[in-house]
C-alpha cells in the first residue's frame, strides 16, 4: 500500500514561528476557515521537520535545531548538536565538544546569544563555551549565517542564538531525566573512576487562564573523562638522520565533570497587547582531576633504524614523576526582563534588561618526586630505557635503575630536574654549604619541588535593549523595526603563581605515608609500568612546602594580569519588504546599525628592578606606580545589511546577503599589559651588541604588551543560497559565501634599545650584575663563537625585540556547503522511517602573511543515518574536520596557538518511545542509550611538518539514559 505524505510547508512554517517568538496570533491573522496543522511527528524526524520549517521561513540563510520539548534534545550538551549542523564544526576540550566554529571562524569570531541576548561565558576570551549549557534546559538554537540590522549580537562567522522556553507557548509538562555514563577507558589513577550520571527536572505549566507561565529546568551532572596523553619537547635529527624527541611528557589523566544547572522563566500576558518575561539561569561548573606520569629531558644511545622510525637506549634517565592537581571551578548567573506592549494592532514596543555574571579560577598544582633532588646523583645513579619510536610515538619496552618510580619508599619528594632558574632574583634565600655530586653547592636552581598555577577570571555584561516595530504600508515596504541597544562589559584576569621547596631542600626525603593514595597509577600503556600515587594538593596545604610569590619573580606573569572594559551603544534601523518582480514572489530586508565603542584596559608592566624584584621596587608587596598601566580608544562603525529572499517555484528559495560584520579583537589581545623578560642563556648574552647580530642571532631581551586601542576584525560579506524543499523532512541547499576580510589582527614587532627604551619613556631596564655575567670557565660563548677568559664579564647587547599586536592585517574566506536531507521513503515505501542528514563544507581562506584563520578547517563533513518508526528511534553520526588552528592553555597560565589534527567522530543512538505500546503507565517512558566518540578517535597536535607532538586518548564513552514525562 502506498503512503500519500502531504507537504504544507507554509502551515508548518507559521505553528513553528509561532512557538518560536511565543507570540499568539491574532484571530484577523487566521482566518476561520483555516485550521493550522498540528505537528505530531516526535524524535529526530521531528526535529528534523521543526528545523527545516525555520530554516524555510527565514529571510535570512539560517541552521536550526529543534527539540520536540524543552529537556528532549539528544545529545548531553547543546554542543554535540550544534557540530553536526552545515558549516559548523565542533572542538573537543577534555574529551567533550565545547567550542564551535562557525564556516571556519572560532567561537572567539562568533557571535553567540541566549534568546536574543549576548551570551558570556566562563573562558579566557570571548568564546563561549557550549559544554556549559545542558541540553535539558534548551529547547533549540537558530545559526544565523547572514546578519540583518535587528541582530544585535553578530560576528565575522555568524551569530548562534540558543532558545529556552517561552511557557505560554510551550505544552505542560513534567519531565525527569536520569542518565547513567560510563567510559570506556577505565582510570589509570586509583583516586578516580570511569562512571558518572545525569538527573534533570523539566516543568512547564500555565496557570489563571493560560495568562501565567512558568518554566523550571534544574539539572544535576557528574561526568569522568580518562584520558591517556603523550606529548614530546618537540624532535630533532641526530647526526644518522633518526629523529627522536628533545623531551617527553607522558601522563594519566583523570577529571571528573560537576555541574549544577538551574533556569526559571516566568511569562505573564495579563491582556492580548502586553507580555512579559522574567527568566533566570544559575551554573555551577567544576572540573576537577589529576595529571599524572612522567615529564624528562631525553637523550638516547645505540639507536637503530631510519627517520622516526627507530629504536634504541634512553640513556641518563633522570625523570620528573609530576603529580599534578587540577581544580577549575566557575560559575555562570544570568537574569532578564523582557516587556513587548503593542501599542495598536500595528505597532510594538519591547524593553529587554539582561545582567549576566561569570568568575572562575582555574587551579593547577606541580609537585615533582624523583630518584633523588637534582645534583645529588652522578651519571651512573640514573637510570635507562629500552624504546620502539614510530609515527604513533615512542614506547618503552624495558626499564633499569627507575625501580623507586613504583615503592613509595624509595621514591623522593623533590625535584630531580634543575629547573629553578626563575628564582633567581631570590638566590640567596637558597644559599647553602651543601654540596652536590659535582662539588658544587646547591642553589635556587636545585629549589624548585613544585609549582601552584591559578588565574581567576571576572566577567559582567548589562545590556538594555528598546525597540518598535511596525507594520507599514510603504510601496514594497511592509515592516519598519527601529531600536538602541546598550551594553557595558568587564572583564578582569588576575594571574597567580608560586614556585614550592620542600622542607628537605637542599636534601630530600620519601613521601610522607599520609599523602599515598590505595593503589598505584597504571602507565603500562606507554611501557612506563606503575608508578606512586599520591595526593599532589597536601604537601600545599600542610605547610610541606615553602611557596615563593612568582609575580614577583616572573614579569611575564603580572604582565598577565589586566582589566578591559567596553561600552557599545548600537542604534539600528531595518524595513522588510515583499514583492513580486517578474512573477517571482521576493521578500526580505536592508537596514544598518551604527555603533559606537568607548573601549579601555588596564593593567601591569611586569619589570625586573634593582632589587630583583618585579615591580616591587620598595619591598612592599605592592606594585610600583610607573608599572601600572592603562589606555583605550572610542570608535564608531556603520554596518549595512541586506537579505533577499527569491520564491523561484513552490518550496524553492535563492536567498542573497549582503553585509558589514565585526568581531571584537580577543581579550587577552586587547589587555594594557605586558612585560620586559631577560633570558638567562649565556649564549644569547654573550651576542655581539650590534644591530645586524641581534637581527641574525637573537637577544637575551624581549618585551610584549597588548593593545587596548584594537579595533574589532571586520568583513564584507557576500552570500548566495539555493535551497530546494520537496518533503516536510527533505531539503537540498547548495550555498557560496565570500568574506573580505578587511581588517584582521595581526602580531607586529620592532627592535628597541633596552637601555632606552624609547616606547615606555626612555626607560632603562639594564641591571649591572644580573643582566651580565661573569666567566668562571674559559671557552668561546654567542652564536659567533667569542672567545672569554676566566673572570670576563659578558655584557648584553642593548637590543632586543618588541612584540605587540596591531590592525592592519587583510584577507579572504570562500566557501561553498552542501546540504541534503532525504527521507528515504521517497525512494521505496519499504524505506519508510529511515533518513540520511549530510551536508559538506569547503573552505579556501588565508591571511596575507601566510597565518591560518583560528577555527578554519578546509574541509568539513557530516552525515547522520537513522531510523524511526512506531516509537524506535537509531541514530549514527559522523562528523569530520581536517585540520585547524586552536588555541591551548600553556605555561604560566598563558593562551598560545595550536594546530590540531584530522578528526574523525562517530556517535551513535538508540531508543525506544513507549508512548504508543499501550501500557498505560508506561507511555511517558523514553529510553535511549547513546555512545560517544566509538571509534576512540584521538586528539593530536601537530607541528609545521605535520608530526604529531601531543596526542589524547579518550576512549568511547556510553549513556543509558531514561526520560519520563508525567504528562
Amino acid at each position: 500500500m502506498k503512503h500519500t505524505h502531504t507537504f504544507k510547508p507554509a502551515l508548518i512554517a507559521i505553528s513553528i514561528t509561532a512557538a518560536l517568538n511565543s507570540a499568539t496570533l491574532r484571530a484577523q491573522d487566521t482566518p476561520d476557515d483555516k485550521q493550522l496543522e498540528i505537528i505530531q511527528v516526535s524524535g529526530i524526524r521531528g526535529s528534523l521537520i521543526r528545523a527545516q520549517a525555520v530554516k524555510m521561513d527565514n529571510e535570512s540563510i539560517v541552521e536550526a535545531i529543534s527539540a520536540e520539548d524543552i529537556g528532549k534534545l539528544p545529545d548531553s550538551s547543546i554542543a554535540e548538536s550544534l557540530a553536526r549542523l552545515p558549516g559548523l564544526s565542533g572542538e573537543r576540550v577534555g574529551g567533550r565538544t565545547s567550542g564551535i566554529s562557525v564556516r571556519g571562524f572560532k567561537e572567539d569570531f562568533t557571535g553567540t546569544s541566549l534568546n536574543g541576548r549576548e551570551l558570556i561565558g566562563i573562558g579566557d576570551n570571548r568564546g563561549v563555551e557550549y559544554d556549559l549549557y545542558p541540553s535539558e534546559i534548551m529547547t533549540g538554537a537558530t545559526i544565523y549565517k547572514t546578519s540583518d540590522a535587528s541582530l544585535i549580537v553578530q560576528g565575522i562567522g555568524g551569530t548562534v542564538d540558543l532558545q529556552t522556553v517561552r511557557p505560554l507557548a510551550a505544552q505542560e509538562t513534567l519531565t525527569v531525566t536520569g542518565v547513567y555514563e560510563l567510559g570506556e577507558n577505565d582510570s589509570d589513577n586509583p583516586e578516580f573512576d570511569n562512571r558518572g550520571n545525569r538527573l534533570a527536572l523539566s516543568f512547564v505549566e500555565k496557570f489563571a487562564d493560560d495568562t501565567v507561565g512558568l518554566a523550571l529546568a534544574i539539572a544535576s551532572t557528574e561526568s569522568p573523562r580518562n584520558e591517556r596523553k603523550y606529548g614530546v619537547w618537540g624532535y630533532g635529527e641526530n647526526d644518522d638522520g633518526q629523529v627522536l624527541p628533545f623531551g617527553l611528557d607522558t601522563q594519566a589523566i583523570s577529571r571528573v565533570l560537576e555541574r549544577d544547572t538551574f533556569s526559571a522563566i516566568f511569562q505573564w500576558r495579563p491582556t492580548d497587547r502586553l507580555d512579559i518575561v522574567v527568566d533566570a539561569l544559575d551554573i555551577d561548573y567544576s572540573d576537577s582531576g589529576v595529571i599524572r606520569g612522567f615529564i624528562e629531558p631525553f637523550a638516547a644511545a645505540n639507536v637503530t633504524g631510519s627517520g622516526i622510525n627507530n629504536s634504541g637506549t634512553q640513556i641518563n634517565a633522570n625523570p620528573v614523576l609530576r603529580t599534578d592537581p587540577a581544580q577549575k571551578d566557575g560559575e555562570l548567573q544570568t537574569f532578564g526582563l523582557n516587556i513587548t506592549y503593542d501599542i495598536s494592532d500595528d505597532w510594538s514596543v519591547t524593553l529587554d534588561v539582561a545582567n549576566s555574571e561569570s568568575s572562575k579560577r582555574d587551579l593547577r598544582g606541580e609537585s615533582y618526586a624523583g630518584l633523588a633532588r637534582s645534583g645529588a646523583l652522578n651519571e651512573g645513579q640514573l637510570g635507562s630505557r629500552e624504546f620502539q619510536m614510530s609515527e604513533d610515538g615512542i614506547f618503552f619496552t624495558d626499564s633499569s635503575g627507575l625501580d623507586a618510580f613504583s615503592d613509595p619508599a624509595l621514591l623522593q619528594l623533590a625535584g630531580p630536574q634543575v629547573w629553578g632558574g626563575g628564582m633567581a632574583n631570590i638566590a640567596e634565600q637558597f644559599a647553602t654549604d651543601a654540596l652536590q655530586a659535582n662539588g658544587q653547592p646547591y642553589s635556587y636552581f636545585n629549589a624548585q619541588d613544585g609549582f601552584l598555577n591559578f588565574a581567576d577570571f571576572e566577567e559582567e555584561l548589562t545590556t538594555v535593549r528598546f525597540e518598535a516595530v511596525g507594520y507599514i504600508d510603504w510601496r514594497i515596504f511592509n515592516t519598519f523595526t527601529l531600536g538602541i541597544n546598550y551594553s557595558d562589559r568587564y572583564k578582569a584576569k588576575d594571574n597567580k603563581g608560586f614556585f614550592a621547596t620542600a622542607s628537605s631542600y637542599p636534601f630530600s626525603e620519601a613521601i610522607p605515608e599520609q599523602y599515598l593514595y590505595n593503589g598505584l597509577a597504571d602507565l603500562t600503556w606507554a611501557g612506563l609500568g606503575y608508578v606512586v600515587a599520591y595526593n599532589g594538593f597536601t604537601p600545599y596545604e600542610d605547610g610541606e612546602y615553602t611557596l615563593n610569590d612568582a609575580g614577583l619573580l616572573e614579569p611575564d606573569r603580572l604582565g598577565d594580569t589586566y582589566t578591559v572594559d567596553e561600552e557599545v551603544t548600537t542604534l539600528y534601523a531595518q524595513l522588510d519588504f515583499e514583492t513580486e518582480v517578474q512573477g517571482f514572489n521576493v521578500k526580505g530586508n536592508v537596514g544598518a546599525q551604527y555603533v559606537q565603542t568607548d573601549q579601555s584596559s588596564s593593567g601591569f608592566i611586569g619589570i625586573v628592578g634593582p632589587n630583583f624584584a618585579v615591580c616591587d621596587d620598595d619591598d612592599n608587596g605592592v606594585v610600583d606606580a610607573d608599572c601600572i598601566t592603562t589606555d583605550g580608544d572610542d570608535y564608531s562603525h556603520f554596518l549595512p545589511s541586506l537579505n533577499v529572499s527569491v520564491e523561484l517555484d513552490e518550496n524553492r528559495y535563492l536567498r542573497f546577503g549582503a553585509s558589514k560584520t565585526i568581531s571584537r579583537a580577543r581579550i587577552d589581545q586587547m589587555k594594557a599589559s605586558g612585560f620586559v623578560k631577560f633570558d638567562q642563556n649565556i649564549e644569547l648574552i654573550a651576542t655581539e651588541n650590534s644591530e645586524a647580530a641581534v637581527r641574525e642571532f637573537g637577544s637575551p631581551w624581549s618585551k610584549f604588551t597588548g593593545n587596548p586601542t584594537l579595533r574589532p576584525l571586520e568583513a564584507n560579506n557576500f552570500d548566495l543560497s539555493f535551497e530546494n524543499y520537496f518533503d516536510e523532512e527533505g531539503y537540498v541547499s547548495i550555498a557560496l559565501f565570500y568574506k573580505d576580510l578587511v581588517n584582521w589582527t595581526r602580531d607586529g614587532n620592532q627592535l628597541i634599545d633596552f637601555t632606552n627604551d624609547a616606547t615606555n619613556g626612555g626607560a632603562n631596564y639594564f641591571i649591572p650584575g644580573f643582566h651580565d655575567r661573569v666567566i668562571d670557565v674559559a671557552g668561546n660563548y654567542g652564536p659567533q663563537d667569542t672567545p672569554y677568559d676566566v673572570g670576563d664579564l659578558v655584557t648584553p647587547p642593548d637590543q632586543g625585540f618588541y612584540s605587540f599586536f596591531e590592525d592592519g592585517l587583510e584577507g579572504e574566506m570562500k566557501g561553498i556547503e552542501l546540504t541534503a536531507n532525504i527521507p528515504l521513503r521517497l525512494i521505496a515505501d519499504r524505506l519508510d522511517g529511515f533518513g540520511i542528514a549530510a551536508s559538506a563544507t569547503i573552505l579556501d581562506a588565508e591571511l596575507e602573511d601566510g597565518t591560518a584563520i583560528p577555527g578554519q578547517s578546509d574541509n568539513t563533513y557530516s552525515i547522520t543515518a537513522y531510523y524511526e518508526m512506531n516509537g524506535f528511534e537509531i541514530r549514527v553520526a559522523a562528523t569530520d574536520r581536517s585540520e585547524f588552528l586552536t588555541y591551548q592553555r600553556g605555561g604560566s597560565n598563558k593562551i598560545e596557538p595550536a594546530t590540531r589534527n584530522a578528526v574523525t567522530q562517530v556517535d551513535a543512538q538508540i531508543s525506544y518511545d513507549f508512548a504508543d505500546s499501550g501500557v498505560g503507565y508506561l507511555e511517558g517512558l523514553r529510553v535511549s542509550l547513546q555512545g560517544v566518540n566509538l571509534t576512540d578517535e584521538k586528539e593530536e597536535t601537530i607541528d609545521d611538518a605535520g608530526i604529531v607532538t601531543l596526542r589524547r586518548e579518550f576512549g568511547p564513552s556510553y549513556m543509558l539514559n531514561f526520560n519520563y514525562a508525567f504528562y
